[in-house]
C-alpha cells in the first residue's frame, strides 16, 4: 500500500511574501508528489498573491469572491472523498520537511483521533539580552521600576511588536514622548528576533532621571547612561538563539477563554510528550476526513478567532479526541494578518467567545460568562467615565463602546446561535461534566 493521500489547505488573504514562503515549504515536504494535493483558498486578495501562483503547477487556486475570513477554508473541505488525510496550514506558517510523516503515522495509529497538532513555534529564533538597572517607585505606584524599553531593531528593521518578553516587564502603557513602551522592573530578560547571522542589535531605552544601567548578552557587558532623552544602545548578540512556542495544543480557561498551551514559553523541551488536549489551532492542524463528515464545518459566521475551538468543542462532545504530537514542527509569524490586540482582533474575540459558549456550554456556564461581561462593562463605565467626570478629565469611552458593539453583534446572531446549541446538543454523547473537566 502507497503512501496515504494528504490534502493541505492554505487560506490566503493578501499573503504577500509570506504566502510564497508558504507554498515554497510546503512544496519541500518529503512527501510523494502524486499523494499530496496543496489547495490555496484565496478570500479575494488584492495584491496579487494568488494570481503568482498560477507559476506553480503544483498548486491548485480556489477562489472566493469574497473575504469569508477563516472559515473560507470551508471551500476546501467539502470534497474529501478520495483523501485519506486533510491538513490546514496558515499562510504565514513554515513546514519543516518531515512534517508530516509523524502526524500520519499517529491518526493510522488511532481511529479514534479526530485531528492531530504539531509544535508551533514563533517563526523568528531570539537572542537574550539582560537589562539591569537601579530600581525605584513613582509616587502612588508601588510597583519596582527600572528603565523603559521602547524600541528594538536588528538589521535595520524594528523588531520591538516580535520581541520576546521573557520576565522582568510590566504592562504596556503609552506615552507622548516614546509611544508604546514597557517598564522593566530593574531585572529584565529581553529575546532579540534575530537570524543567525545577525550578531547585532539595537535597543530603545529612557527614564526619568538619568541611571546607569547594564546591557549584557552571553558575550558582552556594557554599561549605558540612561535618562530622560531615549537613547538608542546596541548590542552584541551572542551566537545562542532559542525557539519560542506559539501552540502545542490548545485549552479553555475559565471563563471559557481559548488559548494556546505553553504560549511564549521559551522551548527548553518542556512539551516532547504526546498528549491528548481539549482543542487544536488552525494554524497548523492534520484530519480525518471523517471528523467533517460527523461534526460538520467551521461555522461561517465567526470570521476569524475561536472558531477552531468551536469546532473542537463540537467535535469533542460527540466523542472524537486530538492529539499533540512534538515530533512534527512548524514555524508561524503570530498575528501577521491581525494584529493582536486591534481594534478587529478584540471585537471578534469578544463576539465570538460568547457565541462559542453559548453553542456549546452547559446554560449555567453560559449565564456566568454573560454576567462576568456585564460586570466588565460595568467596572469599564466606572473607570473610564465616572472616575474620569469626578477627577475633571475627560471622559474615555473608547473601550466601553467597543465591549458594547461586541456584545450587540453577539446579540444578533444570538437566535441562530440557541437553533445551533438545541441541534449540538441533541447529538451530544458527551456528558457536560467531562467536557468542563478540561477547562484550566
Amino acid at each position: 500500500m502507497g503512501a496515504p493521500r494528504v490534502r493541505l489547505v492554505v487560506l490566503n488573504y493578501n499573503g504577500g511574501d509570506l504566502l510564497d514562503r508558504c507554498v515554497d515549504h510546503l512544496e519541500g515536504l518529503r512527501w510523494p508528489e502524486d499523494r499530496l494535493e496543496l489547495v490555496v483558498v484565496d478570500n479575494a486578495s488584492t495584491d496579487g498573491s494568488a494570481e503568482r501562483l498560477a507559476t506553480r503547477p503544483r498548486v491548485e487556486v480556489r477562489r472566493s469572491h469574497e473575504n469569508l475570513g477563516f472559515p473560507g477554508n470551508n471551500l476546501a473541505l467539502r470534497d474529501l472523498d478520495s483523501i485519506d488525510f486533510v491538513g490546514l496550514i496558515n499562510n504565514d506558517a513554515f513546514v519543516e520537511p518531515h512534517y508530516l510523516d509523524p502526524l500520519v503515522d499517529a491518526l493510522l495509529d488511532d481511529e479514534q483521533l479526530g485531528a492531530v497538532c504539531p509544535k508551533i513555534v514563533l517563526a523568528p529564533r531570539f537572542a537574550e539580552v539582560r537589562i539591569t538597572s537601579p530600581r525605584w517607585s513613582a509616587p502612588g505606584d508601588p510597583r519596582p521600576l527600572g528603565v523603559r524599553v521602547s524600541g528594538v531593531e536588528a538589521a535595520g528593521t524594528a523588531r520591538w511588536r516580535d520581541a520576546h518578553l521573557v520576565d522582568g516587564f510590566h504592562a504596556e502603557e503609552q506615552g507622548h514622548d516614546v509611544g508604546t513602551f514597557r517598564w522593566t522592573n530593574g531585572e529584565a530578560r529581553l529575546g532579540v528576533p534575530a537570524a543567525a547571522g545577525e550578531s547585532c542589535a539595537r535597543i530603545l531605552l529612557s527614564a526619568p532621571a538619568p541611571v546607569t544601567a547594564k546591557v549584557s548578552t552571553a558575550s558582552s557587558t556594557r554599561a549605558v547612561e540612561v535618562g530622560p532623552t531615549p537613547v538608542w544602545v546596541d548590542v552584541e548578540l551572542g551566537a545562542d538563539r532559542y525557539d519560542v512556542i506559539n501552540n502545542v495544543g490548545s485549552r479553555l480557561a475559565r471563563g471559557g477563554y481559548g488559548g494556546d498551551r505553553g504560549f511564549l514559553e521559551r522551548d527548553t523541551g518542556q512539551y516532547e510528550a504526546p498528549v491528548d488536549v481539549f482543542a487544536w489551532c488552525g494554524a497548523g492542524v492534520l484530519f480525518r476526513p471523517a471528523y467533517f463528515h460527523d461534526v460538520g464545518l467551521f461555522d461561517e459566521r465567526f470570521f476569524m478567532y475561536y472558531e477552531d475551538t468551536d469546532l473542537s468543542w463540537r467535535g469533542r462532545s460527540k466523542g472524537w479526541r486530538y492529539r499533540y504530537i512534538p515530533a512534527a514542527h512548524l514555524r508561524h509569524v503570530h498575528a501577521a494578518t491581525s494584529v493582536e490586540g486591534s481594534p478587529m482582533f478584540n471585537h471578534f474575540v469578544q463576539r465570538n467567545r460568547l457565541v462559542m459558549l453559548t453553542k456549546n456550554a452547559p446554560a449555567p456556564y453560559v449565564g456566568r460568562a454573560l454576567l462576568g461581561y456585564g460586570k466588565e462593562l460595568a467596572a469599564f463605565g466606572w473607570r473610564d467615565i465616572v472616575r474620569r467626570l469626578l477627577r475633571g478629565d475627560r471622559p474615555a469611552p473608547g473601550l466601553l463602546l467597543s465591549r458594547l458593539r461586541s456584545l450587540g453583534a453577539y446579540a444578533r446572531l444570538l437566535p441562530s446561535t440557541l437553533v445551533e446549541r438545541r441541534r449540538i446538543r441533541a447529538h451530544q454523547v458527551v456528558d457536560d461534566r467531562s467536557l468542563l473537566g478540561w477547562f484550566d
